[in-house]
């Protein structure tokens, strides 16, 4: 089964740059992870696309991304509990090694579709 895991700072203006020591520490737990882990990277914001009332809204795109909206990782992994497990770990590195950052982490399990006819 496929996931995508979205990381997102809820204090930006308190928890501005991760500290050595959680970066160091993610980079170990990607390790652990090896094969399971299939691509991770940052995240910032390019502009939205919406619906509301019938009108079509748009923002962006912007010239220029301004700050990290956070990261993201997609895995490949055996049960919806493994992703569970994997996020926690993610999470528990930031609570040890950045107290003040707040956060969440939205787990996506991926549907994929065959397009081809």
């Amino acid at each position: 089964m496929k996931f995508l895991t979205m990381v997102k700072t809820l204090n930006p203006e308190v928890a501005r740059q991760p500290p050595q020591a959680l970066m160091q520490a993610i980079v170990q737990l990607g390790m652990e992870a090896g094969a399971r882990m299939t691509e991770t990277g940052g995240m910032s914001l390019a502009g939205t696309v919406s619906t509301r009332q019938g009108q079509l809204l748009t923002d962006g795109p912007f010239a220029e991304a301004k700050e990290m909206v956070g990261g993201y990782a997609i895995y490949e992994l055996d049960s919806d509990a493994e992703i569970v497990r994997w996020t926690e770990r993610f999470v528990e590195l930031h609570r040890k090694h950045w107290p003040e950052w707040d956060g969440e982490v939205t787990i996506l399990h991926l549907q994929q579709f065959n397009m081809a006819g």
